[in-house]
């Protein structure tokens, strides 16, 4: 196959896939238990759930964004160039 048809390299993929577990990492730790009718649970008001889990999450999406974004960088034409 040649790789001058794909948009993405090794890298892209890389950066996509580090964005997802970050993404991810960030809504496991916004979980936990909820309150309820009767209950209360004062842990839904924690620092972790309400600012460092939507902190992680940015950081994960400005990650997937960039991984798209990114332009791959073309050895081929460096390549070329150097034999002419």
């Amino acid at each position: 196959m040649d790789r001058k048809k794909f948009a993405f390299d090794k890298t892209n993929f890389i950066l996509l896939a580090a964005g997802m577990v970050v993404i991810i990492i960030g809504f496991l730790l916004m979980s936990g238990p909820g309150s309820t009718e009767t209950a209360f649970e004062p842990d839904i008001f924690s620092v972790r759930r309400i600012k460092v889990a939507p902190i992680v999450c940015f950081v994960g999406f400005i990650f997937m964004i960039y991984g798209i974004l990114r332009k791959p960088s073309d050895k081929t034409t460096t390549n070329n160039k150097k034999e002419e």
